[in-house]
């Protein structure tokens, strides 16, 4: 009889047996190669947030305290005055002098720390940062401070017909010495200006309506969110700046930025966001899913030889926030979504250390 060509029983289920391990063995290799795919990708993410946050906030405070006063800025105070701060809640500024950085430690929101969807553990409370330097947007030339708002013609300097109400109210400037509509980014409600007279008293005012060389400084909560506009206040107005009282000196005029860094965990508890506000303008994110902001400032004295103070939360005694020299940034971040594999979250964190370029710098090693 003819021979039969073909597979045996035992032939086909070895050869079914070896088949479904290597399937098995690439199915496995496929799944881990996924898992790793998702958390490079989360990991990759998460950086992103924590280097392009931190990349701003230390832009910001390279130009911290330009064109600021090293004494800071004389703000309205007295009995019954307050000074809003902006925030993600209601805070003030306490004190009469708005310093070029404002300490902010534990004043931000404590944000929840979720291990996964279903497990989180309360957070400690963060830090907001509050800095201030002049308009960085303007050329020389074209921005309110090229010269006094009132100003005597003498010899062949022009004088400046500016005028400024006896309330202190409106400010009208002199085109030929001012021009505001030369500012490369048009003065606008909501904006600050700060005011300097010769023997260097300053005051600080919000913008409520401009009207080509008017501006206005009404008593407006709306839009002076902050409370600049108090010149009923006993000190710290723009009334303050008259020498004698009831006359005008040459006051030059400066807009400055005031941006302020927080936490959300309002918005979208589940996604706390890094929040950037300038002035009272509504704030916009600048980080996703963040949940930890920590500052700290690093402090010298006016010894000799000066004494620093390195990552203080609080303002050493004798010190003033003028003393600070440079400041310490830590962030923590976590992932969009917990990973597949674990259920958990992933996580990183990042930290930078930021000295004042506007500010006098002292280095402790020398």
């Amino acid at each position: 009889m003819k021979k039969q060509i073909g597979f045996t029983m035992v032939e086909f289920l070895i050869a079914t047996a070896i088949s479904l391990l290597l399937i098995a063995a690439a199915v496995a290799a496929f799944s881990d190669a996924l898992r790793s795919n998702e958390a490079v990708t989360l990991t990759a993410d998460l950086n992103d947030n924590l280097r392009a946050a931190m990349d701003l906030i230390s832009r910001d405070l390279v130009f911290a305290g330009t064109g600021i006063p090293p004494s800071g800025i004389s703000i309205p105070s007295g009995p019954g005055v307050t000074v809003n701060r902006p925030n993600l809640t209601s805070l003030t500024f306490s004190g009469t002098i708005l310093p070029a950085v404002s300490l902010g430690t534990g004043l931000g929101p404590a944000v929840p720390v979720s291990d996964s969807l279903s497990s989180v553990n309360p957070g400690s409370p963060t830090d907001i940062l509050t800095l201030l330097y002049e308009d960085n947007t303007a050329n020389a030339g074209e921005s309110m401070d090229s010269a006094p708002i009132i100003r005597k013609a003498v010899g062949t300097t022009p004088a400046c017909n500016g005028a400024i109400s006896p309330t202190g109210d409106s400010v009208t400037f002199d085109p030929a010495c001012n021009d505001l509509s030369k500012a490369r980014v048009p003065i606008q409600p909501g904006d600050l200006i700060l005011f300097t007279n010769p023997a260097g008293t300053t005051a600080i005012q919000t913008i409520t309506t401009v009207n080509g060389q008017l501006l206005n400084f009404a008593r407006n909560t709306a839009i002076d969110k902050f409370g600049f506009n108090q010149t009923g206040a006993p000190q710290g107005t723009i009334l303050q700046l008259q020498s004698p009282p009831g006359t005008w000196p040459p006051i030059t005029a400066t807009r400055i930025f005031m941006i302020t860094y927080y936490l959300d965990n309002v918005a979208d508890p589940k996604r706390p966001r890094l929040m950037r506000q300038m002035n009272f303008n509504p704030p916009q994110p600048v980080g996703d899913v963040l949940e930890a902001l920590t500052v700290r400032y690093n402090f010298v004295d006016g010894n000799t030889p000066p004494k620093f103070y390195a990552k203080q939360s609080t303002v050493p005694a004798g010190l003033s926030e003028s003393n600070i020299r440079s400041v310490n940034i830590f962030m923590g971040a976590r992932s969009n979504r917990p990973e597949t594999r674990t259920a958990k979250y992933l996580r990183d964190n990042m930290s930078t250390q930021v000295s004042f370029r506007s500010l006098s710098y002292f280095n402790k090693y020398q």
